[in-house]
């Protein structure tokens, strides 16, 4: 990472380096979440996280929408009915240290435009380690239960929640006719052990009291959950038809008054060293609390601050997550092998002797990239001394990083074995054996096999079915590694079309599924129909199942709720393209596609590239004669004068940040975009507005200033 200090960065340098933290960073969320090898450590993220937020605060008229957001939970399986949400049901961002909490402060007083002595108060609470849920009351009964999902759309428990004995079936007289209650459901450790003894007599164990309370929670016969000891803590609220409070804490207590179990030890904190005196309080007495916490989450306290706050695309900004330091253990390093993503990049994966830590039993880590092997961070210094290299053999330290990924932090230099040896990482793919290649700036070397590449080719494949894309049950890593090397043609997955031909092959084919090992008639029945229910997606997940770079969760909502459909998406990106396959960035096609809110050049060349490659088009063309794209529901709730048009602010606002402007206009259904074009319907201009401001004038766009976009609101 340039070491360039910002205050130094050069308008041009600050822009082209917010676009590659953009990029970088995207890379490392879907290396994170969608291939489950990451190539960085926390803290190193979190680092480029922070250079990324100090260069836009000393560059506001730059500040790109495109930096990559981590996806909320995950998409709701199938065995379960859907609720979609009233109110998103969104993730919280976390920090690690109390600079970051400092960070955090000072984004919030920036953002509404708070000076440093201005009253700020917060509350913090323990963050309790269990399954989010939301409970949504009617008159004051209970009618549903929903999971978090993907934070739009959960699983239907409520039979399952009927059986917790906390959670209130019935609330007293006085509540709001509407009432969506949302907190966590949990296992407190003792029960968790004491069920761990009963279900090792028939074999099954969970590795903790989270997947455990999850475990029992999605169980298909409510009486299996009735067994199961679950709790429920209640810390917040979704839709509701009457306010609950004028501040946070209050209204969680009114929650309580209402017979819900809240935690007594939430507490207001009027200063930053009052919020981090209750986190080390909360933090002490971690190993005593009969419930697991990972951390201590802050909230703003007073509610019309929140909702000035909003959201970004998946977390609100009013509230954080103060995590816990990892817990630590030390063991032998078995083995170092090579794992393959679909983007060819080639992931170091330490094989470990099993260690507990936290209460899990860990026997892979992960080694990040071959620099991290020798000991050098992503900016080219050592993050270890020159002889902590990782070897075979060596005794290694590892965490649990933010108590989920394992990494390895250090060698135990006096255990390492005399014939250790460096580690080679390898210049060919373990796959294919294509070359394998490090690109200029690129902490990660990757197969140039392509389509050749097997390994690539499969997790594409798992890609698109995965529960955020396809989301086709039956279709796991075994089954989709059974297919991909089927010798029987009628049996052969190779692209995601051969995915919908597969039963229709099957009619005409003499070797039957339902024969093979591992297969039977019910489990094959279930798995056509898995996949017939899938032949109509919403254009979103059609999107992000393609497994275009840079095109995650996040980038595929934008594009799609931007353009409504998939065609009209498809048009856009082939227009842009010139004979090279990049972006023309003069023509119109390509202006549309890079004013989209949150899509800068690295997504729209991306989209644009895929869109050039005949082969591409020709697996879309085959799979479109299989699977309808839905058009995208577009969010918004009630239907304002704003609802679908195009926003651009532009110049100085005075009541509002620009931050705020655009959240205000996304709520009321608007899309917002970083520049003018043809597409734009309406310009907010600020004092000092320049380039933006003659060019809507040029092309004929209505052009108002804050005043009159606030009385347009509030009338």
């Amino acid at each position: 990472m340039p070491t360039t200090p910002v205050e130094n960065l050069t308008e041009t340098q600050a822009a082209e380096e917010l676009a590659r933290l953009a990029a970088e960073l995207l890379a490392h969320d879907r290396r994170y979440h969608a291939e489950d090898a990451p190539t960085i450590s926390d803290a190193d993220y979190d680092a480029l996280k922070r250079r990324n937020a100090e260069i836009e605060a000393r560059f506001p008229e730059l500040v790109r929408a495109d930096s990559p957001s981590l996806k909320v939970g995950a998409a709701p399986s199938g065995a379960f009915g859907q609720v979609v949400h009233a109110k998103p049901m969104l993730s919280l961002d976390n920090v690690f240290s109390d600079e970051d909490v400092v960070d955090f402060v000072a984004s919030v007083r920036r953002f509404l435009s708070l000076g440093e002595t201005a009253e700020l108060v917060f509350t913090a609470e323990p963050k309790i380690d269990g399954l989010s849920m939301s409970l949504r009351y009617e008159k004051g009964a209970l009618v549903t239960a929903a999971t978090r999902g993907d934070g739009t759309t959960g699983e239907n428990v409520t039979a399952n929640i009927r059986t917790i004995s906390e959670i209130p079936q019935q609330l007293p007289k006085g509540v709001p006719d509407v009432l969506e209650v949302r907190g966590e459901v949990y296992m407190r450790r003792d029960d968790f052990l004491d069920l761990q003894k009963r279900m090792a007599e028939s074999g099954q164990t969970f590795a903790n009291p989270r997947n455990s309370a999850a475990g029992s929670l999605r169980q298909k016969n409510p009486e299996v959950t009735r067994s199961r000891p679950l709790k429920f803590f209640a810390y917040a609220w979704g839709e509701t038809s009457a306010p609950l409070g004028a501040t946070q804490f209050d209204a969680v207590q009114q929650l309580g008054r209402w017979g819900f179990v809240v935690n007594e030890r939430m507490k207001r904190c009027a200063t930053l060293d009052e919020m981090l005196a209750q986190y080390r309080a909360i933090e002490a007495e971690r190993a005593a609390l009969p419930y697991d916490i990972d951390g201590v989450v802050y909230k703003v306290d007073r509610l019309d601050l929140q909702e000035r706050l909003g959201f970004r695309s998946r977390s609100p900004r009013w509230a954080t997550a103060h995590k816990f330091p990892a817990e630590k253990a030390t063991t032998t390093l078995l083995a170092i092998d090579i794992q393959v993503g679909r983007t060819g990049a080639l992931t170091p994966v330490a094989r470990l002797e099993p260690v507990t830590v936290g209460g899990v039993v860990v026997v892979n880590a992960t080694l990040h990239n071959e620099d991290y092997i020798k000991g050098i961070g992503n900016d080219g210094n050592r993050i270890r001394p020159d002889d902590h290299d990782i070897r075979v053999g060596d005794t290694v330290t590892i965490q649990r990083a933010g108590d989920v990924i394992p990494q390895i932090l250090d060698i135990v230099p006096d255990k390492r074995p005399k014939d250790a040896t460096p580690y080679q990482f390898p210049d060919r793919c373990p796959a294919c054996g294509s070359h394998a290649v490090r690109e200029e700036g690129e902490v990660v070397r990757r197969c140039t096999g392509g389509l050749i590449c097997p390994a690539q080719a499969v997790e594409r494949l798992r890609h698109f079915v995965s529960r955020n894309a396809f989301d086709i049950e039956g279709l796991g890593e075994k089954q989709i590694e059974f297919f991909f090397g089927a010798e029987d043609e009628a049996l052969r997955v190779r692209s995601p079309a051969d995915i919908f031909t597969l039963r229709e092959r099957q009619k005409s084919s003499l070797t039957k599924l339902e024969n093979i090992d591992g297969f039977g008639a019910v489990s094959v029945k279930k798995l056509f129909d898995a996949i017939d229910a899938r032949r109509s997606v919403e254009t979103s997940r059609f999107l992000y199942g393609l497994g275009i770079r840079h095109i995650g969760e996040t980038n595929a909502r934008r594009l799609a709720r931007h353009f409504v459909s998939f065609g009209a998406l498809r048009a856009v990106a082939e227009a842009a393209r010139i004979p090279d396959g990049k972006g023309d960035k003069g023509n119109e096609a390509w202006q549309e596609l890079n004013a989209v809110n949150g899509i800068g050049d690295v997504v729209a060349e991306a989209l644009v590239e895929f869109f050039a490659e005949d082969h591409n088009r020709e697996v879309v063309d085959a799979l479109l004669k299989e699977v309808t794209p839905r058009d995208e529901e577009q969010v918004g709730g009630v239907e304002t004068q704003f609802t679908g048009k195009t926003i651009v602010f532009t110049g100085g606002l005075e009541r509002m940040s620009r931050d705020e402007a655009k959240a205000m206009a996304e709520r009321l259904g608007a899309k917002t975009a970083g520049s003018v074009s043809k597409k734009t319907d309406l310009v907010v201009a600020g004092p000092g507005a320049g380039s933006k401001l003659k060019q809507a004038e040029a092309l004929g766009i209505e052009v108002i200033d804050e005043e009159e976009w606030f009385r347009r609101v509030e009338g």
